[in-house]
């Protein structure tokens, strides 16, 4: 059964800091791109962090850039997100994604990440 399962959001104040995992399944895990997603009410989903799952090559969107950290462990079938200096606008459902989308992780192709985990939320006060 494909699954991807997301912990350890919650909340923080400004400046703290949260690392996310997502535990994923076998073949979940063999997708070629994984990555990190956010969404805020009445936003878009945006791609806050992607892995190519073969060579470790990341993107980070400037947003992030710097302040978070996307890695993953191939023995545990895991992908991590630590997030540092969180700022009150980071505060989002964040999700975990799989998939195959080309040209990954440079171009951000939503429709193209096959799984989704449930979710956790990160909520960072000011």
């Amino acid at each position: 059964q494909v699954q991807l399962v997301e912990s350890g959001g919650g909340s923080v104040q400004a400046g703290g800091s949260l690392r996310l995992s997502c535990a994923a399944s076998a073949y979940t895990a063999s997708r070629t791109c994984m990555g990190w997603f956010r969404q805020a009410p009445g936003k878009e989903r945006e791609a806050v962090a992607i892995i190519r799952t073969g060579d470790g090559d990341t993107y980070y969107p400037s947003s992030v850039k710097g302040r978070f950290t996307i890695s993953q462990d191939n023995a545990k079938n895991t992908m991590y997100l630590q997030m540092n200096s969180l700022k009150p606008e980071d505060t989002a459902m964040y999700y975990c994604a799989a998939g195959t989308p080309p040209f990954c992780p440079r171009v951000i192709t939503i429709k193209a990440y096959n799984y989704w985990g449930q979710g956790t939320q990160v909520t960072v006060s000011s």
